[in-house]
C-alpha cells in the first residue's frame, strides 16, 4: 500500500485543478464529443474510405472495409540521421505484425521532423529547435486528421519531438495513445573522460582531433544519448505520466526485449480503443495528477530544464493550467533520488542497472510521493508500473516486482535516503524578472553568486572573451536576445566547458541569460529562461557591464545593484536581429516569432501569457 499523499502535492494539486477548471471542462467535454462506440472510418464516405485503405494487403482491407477490428495509426519521427530515431526504420513492420496477430490493422499516419541538438548546438540550426515542437504538434495533427484510426503509437525519443507529439496526441485526446520509445545507446567513453577532453579543449590543452575522438566514442551506436538531457528526461515522463508500457524506457535497441515491448505496445493500443471494453483516451490519462508526477518525476531524477517549458505547454493542450509556482513548491518536498550525468558520472544504462524507474515509483510511492491513483495505458494505478521487463523462458515479454533496493547507491537512491531532501530546481524572482534554476549538481557553496556582470549578445562573443583571458575573475556572464521571440530561444551549451573552467579556477561564476541550457549547465549555476526577454525590452535589457548582479538560489531571487533613479531611467539595449531570421529556412519561421509566447507559459505559440490562456 502507498503512504497518504505528502500535504504539499495534494494542495498543489489542488489549486491547478481549481484554477483548471473552466478550460479543463471545456476540453473534457470536447474530447467526449469526439468520442463513439463506433469506429470513425465509419462517418467517412465509400470515397473517402476507399482512398484510405486503396495500399493495403487484401487481407487488411477486408478488416477497415468491416469496421468493427481497431485501425492504429503510426505517428512516426524516424529518421536515419538521428542516432536515438533510426532503430524506428523497422517498427512499422514490427507493429503491422503485431496489430494482425491482435485481430487489428496499422498503418503509419504520417511522420513528423525530428532535428538533433547535438547536431545543431552552437549552429544557426539550432534556432529552428524549440519551434520544431510545435511544428511536430501540427504535423501529428495533419497525420490523424484522415479519421481513419481508433488509437494511435508516436515514435518518438528526443528533445522537443516527444513533447511536440504529446501536445498533438492531446488535440485527439478522443484516442488512446501509446508512446513508443527506441532506447538509449549502449554506454561508450565515460562521461568523466568526455567531460575532461571538452575542458581541455576549452583551455586550448587539447586538438581538435582529441576532441573529435571523445565525442564518437560517447555518441557511437544507434540509440538516445546516454546522458540525462531532455531526451531521456523525456522517457522518464512517458513512463511517471503512464504513457508507455511499464519498464519501457531504457532498453537498448535492436534487443529482443526491445521488440518484445514494441510487439506489446501495439497489442496493447488495441485493447483500448473504444471498440473494446478497455476504453482509454490519452485526454483523460493526462489530467492533473498525471501531470503533478510528471513535475515530481523530473525533480526526483535531475530531468532537464527544457521540462518547465515542455510541460506548462503540454499541461495547457489538456485545458490544465500549470505554473513555474507549482514546479517551485514541489522541488521543496520532492527529494533528489538520481545522480545521472551531468549530475553525476552514470549514465542512463547505469540508472536502468540500478533499478531504474521501477525502483524510483516504488519507493516516491512508498512515501506518499506520487500519485497513485491515475490512469495509465497499462490499467488503473501507478503501482502497475512498479516492475520490471524481461523475457521467459519462451523469450516472451514478462513482468517481475522491481527490485527493492538499489543496486548503485551512487547512482539510485531510496526517498529516505535521498542525494539531497528537495529537487534543486528553484523559481528566481527580481528585478531582472523572472528565471529558473538548477542546482541538483551545483555545490551549496555556489548556490549566491554576487559579481560584476559581462553582458554579450550571443554565445560566441563569451567563447571568445574566454580565450582572451578577458573572464578570469569572479564574473556573471550575461546572454541576451536569446527569447523565443528574438530567435527561437536556442540552447547555450557551449558556454558549458568555459563557464566551468573560469569555476575550477576558483571564481565564483554565474550565468545569467533569456536562453536555454538544457540539463546540461551541469555545476555551474544558471538563470536561465529569462522573462521578460530582451526583445521584449525586459530588464535584462538595461544591464551594462559592470553592473553588480547578485544570483541567489537559496532565497530565490535575481537581482541588480543600481541605484533605482538611475535603474528606472535606463533605456533598454535593442539589437538588429535580422541576421538570425535568415538563412537555413529561419525565414519561414518570422510568424512563430510574432506569436509566441513567453517562456513562463511555455513559449508556445498556442498560448499566450504567464497562465498560459489560449490565444
Amino acid at each position: 500500500m502507498s503512504a497518504p499523499l505528502n500535504p504539499t502535492i495534494a494542495e498543489v494539486t489542488r489549486r491547478i485543478v481549481e484554477r483548471s477548471r473552466e478550460r479543463r471542462g471545456a476540453y473534457l467535454a470536447r474530447i467526449d464529443a469526439a468520442s463513439g462506440p463506433r469506429a470513425h472510418r465509419a462517418q467517412l464516405s465509400c470515397g473517402n474510405l476507399a482512398h484510405g485503405f486503396a495500399a493495403c494487403s487484401p487481407t487488411d482491407k477486408a478488416l477497415l472495409r468491416g469496421g468493427v477490428a481497431p485501425n492504429l495509426g503510426i505517428v512516426t519521427a524516424y529518421n536515419d540521421m538521428l542516432s536515438a530515431h533510426q532503430p524506428f526504420e523497422q517498427f512499422p513492420f514490427l507493429i503491422r505484425n503485431a496489430a494482425r496477430e491482435a485481430g487489428a490493422t496499422a498503418q503509419v499516419a504520417g511522420g513528423v521532423p525530428a532535428m538533433c541538438d547535438g547536431v545543431t548546438q552552437g549552429q544557426a540550426g539550432m534556432e529552428l529547435s524549440l519551434f520544431s515542437r510545435d511544428v511536430i504538434a501540427m504535423s501529428t495533427a495533419v497525420a490523424l486528421s484522415h479519421d481513419m484510426f481508433d488509437a494511435a503509437l508516436y515514435l518518438g525519443v528526443c528533445d522537443k519531438i516527444v513533447p511536440g507529439l504529446l501536445i498533438g496526441a492531446l488535440s485527439f485526446g478522443h484516442l488512446p495513445a501509446v508512446f513508443v520509445p527506441a532506447g538509449p545507446m549502449t554506454s561508450g567513453l565515460p562521461n568523466n573522460e568526455k567531460s575532461r577532453v571538452r575542458q581541455l579543449y576549452a583551455e586550448g590543452k587539447a586538438t581538435r582531433e582529441e576532441l573529435l575522438e571523445a565525442e564518437a566514442q560517447s555518441y557511437h551506436a544507434p540509440g538516445t544519448c546516454t546522458f540525462y538531457g531532455t531526451a531521456n528526461s523525456n522517457q522518464m515522463l512517458m513512463e511517471l505520466m503512464g504513457l508507455h508500457l511499464p519498464g519501457a524506457s531504457f532498453v537498448n535497441p535492436n534487443t529482443s526485449l526491445r521488440n518484445a515491448l514494441t510487439t506489446a505496445a501495439t497489442k496493447r493500443a488495441a485493447q483500448i480503443t473504444a471498440l473494446g471494453d478497455d476504453f482509454r483516451p490519452i485526454g483523460r490519462i493526462i489530467d492533473e495528477r498525471s501531470i503533478v508526477n510528471g513535475v515530481i518525476g523530473l525533480h526526483a531524477t535531475g530531468g532537464s530544464t527544457n521540462h518547465l517549458l515542455h510541460l506548462i505547454a503540454i499541461a495547457a493542450a489538456a485545458g490544465i493550467d500549470l505554473r513555474l509556482e507549482d514546479f517551485d513548491d514541489l522541488s521543496s518536498v520532492v527529494p533528489l533520488l538520481a545522480r545521472v550525468y551531468p549530475n553525476g558520472s552514470a549514465d542512463v544504462n547505469h540508472f536502468h542497472a540500478a533499478g531504474g524507474l521501477a525502483f524510483l515509483i516504488g519507493t516516491l510511492l512508498d512515501h506518499g510521493l506520487l500519485h497513485g491513483d491515475v490512469e495509465t495505458i497499462a490499467g488503473p494505478g501507478l503501482a502497475r508500473y512498479r516492475v520490471e521487463a524481461r523475457l521467459d523462458d519462451e523469450r516472451q515479454l514478462a513482468y517481475v516486482p522491481a527490485t527493492a533496493t538499489s543496486g548503485d547507491t551512487e547512482v539510485l537512491r531510496p526517498a529516505d535516503a535521498p542525494f539531497r531532501a528537495d529537487g534543486g530546481l528553484r523559481v528566481l524572482r527580481g528585478a531582472l524578472g523572472t528565471a529558473s534554476i538548477k542546482v541538483s549538481a551545483v555545490p551549496e557553496d555556489r548556490w549566491v553568486v554576487e559579481a560584476s556582470c559581462r553582458v554579450f549578445n550571443e554565445q560566441r562573443e563569451v567563447r571568445e572573451a574566454f580565450e582572451r583571458g578577458e573572464l578570469d575573475r569572479d564574473v556573471v556572464v550575461v546572454v541576451r536576445f536569446q527569447g523565443p521571440k528574438a530567435n527561437g530561444m536556442p540552447e547555450l551549451h557551449q558556454l558549458t566547458p568555459a563557464l566551468s573552467v573560469l569555476q575550477k579556477r576558483g571564481h565564483r561564476v554565474a550565468l545569467v541569460t533569456d536562453g536555454r541550457m538544457s540539463g546540461a549547465s551541469g555545476q555551474v549555476p544558471a538563470a536561465i529562461h529569462l522573462t521578460p526577454e530582451a526583445a521584449c525590452g525586459g530588464p535584462i535589457a538595461r544591464l551594462r557591464d559592470g553592473d553588480v548582479v547578485r544570483v541567489d538560489a537559496r532565497a530565490g531571487t535575481l537581482s541588480v545593484q543600481v541605484p533605482e533613479a538611475e535603474w528606472a531611467t535606463r533605456a533598454p539595449a535593442t539589437l538588429d536581429l535580422s541576421a538570425s531570421h535568415v538563412g537555413l529556412g529561419r525565414d519561414l519561421f518570422e510568424v512563430f516569432r510574432r506569436a509566441v509566447g513567453p517562456a513562463d507559459a511555455g513559449a508556445s505559440v498556442f498560448a499566450h501569457g504567464s497562465s498560459g490562456e489560449m490565444a
